[in-house]
């Protein structure tokens, strides 16, 4: 089995057509997907899906493109709405420097207060980080020493020295579409120097559809193509690559494991 760890299933491009999205990832192996949250307004949206489809996980934070739009949803409310069974993750939160959509003190400050809500509930934070590795090493770095928690740097693209001081701060790297691009080399490189058991990968559906695909609407039965290329790059058979990181996000994502335990044993 893979596990889709990163896509947006409520984003018009898959809602509108989620009975055949779902139905392409269970014939293409992948048994989860979480769906991430853009919003903390949409959250009704995110819970809904992922209540209706037993293969759907989800996640309550703010993206940096939405902190100006959310500056000041407080750490105890993330905290209250991720009791939620299904919700495994805070997130996703961080630094986005290459579209500037929030203002940078602003995702700053969103950033910190997610932080405190995934050191809170002990859930793990997902990371967004576009061209903004400095602040995103400096912040990560002095939020470990107020106290640890657990993250993922989602949809990696980013430095050979983010992803180290990451995995150093024992954070876990998330492979996208990008890591098949022809211009990727360096994404790959990267890739092979990262621990295997730090590695998951994902779709960021509808985004950044992998090869052979590569300019359509990205689903998550594509991640089976980035996991083919992922276990390329790091040497290892395919199933091999699906059992590393299925075990990987199991052990990051612990809500989730404890969710399908009980499922198997109602």
């Amino acid at each position: 089995m893979l596990i889709d760890s990163h896509c947006h299933l409520d984003f018009p491009e898959l809602q509108t057509r989620l009975p055949q999205v779902l139905a392409a990832a269970s014939a293409a192996g992948i048994g989860r997907m979480v769906s991430i949250s853009t919003h903390v307004s949409r959250f009704e949206t995110y819970r809904s899906l992922a209540e209706a489809h037993e293969s759907i996980f989800f996640t309550v934070g703010t993206h940096p493109h939405n902190a100006a739009l959310e500056p000041d949803i407080p750490a105890g409310r993330l905290v209250e709405l991720s009791v939620h069974p299904r919700c495994v993750a805070i997130g996703e939160s961080g630094l986005d420097y290459h579209y500037d959509k929030s203002p940078r003190d602003v995702q700053q400050r969103v950033f910190r207060t997610h932080i405190a809500a995934s050191r809170e509930t002990g859930l793990p934070l997902v990371i967004h980080a576009r061209n903004a590795d400095d602040d995103m090493i400096q912040i990560l770095t002095e939020e470990m020493g107020r106290g640890r928690f657990g993250a993922v740097l989602h949809c990696f693209s980013s430095g050979e020295k983010l992803a180290e001081v990451g995995v150093e701060l024992g954070l876990y790297v998330s492979f996208s579409g990008i890591l098949t691009f022809k211009n990727s080399e360096h994404i790959r490189r990267i890739a092979a120097l990262v621990p295997q058991d730090r590695l998951l990968v994902e779709t960021d559906a509808p985004y950044l559809a992998p090869v052979p695909h590569r300019g359509k609407t990205n689903e998550p039965a594509y991640v089976a193509h980035t996991a083919q290329t992922l276990a390329d790059v790091v040497r290892v058979s395919a199933s091999e690559i699906a059992r590393i990181t299925s075990e990987n996000f199991y052990r990051l994502f612990s809500k989730a494991a404890d969710a399908d335990r009980l499922a198997a044993a109602s």
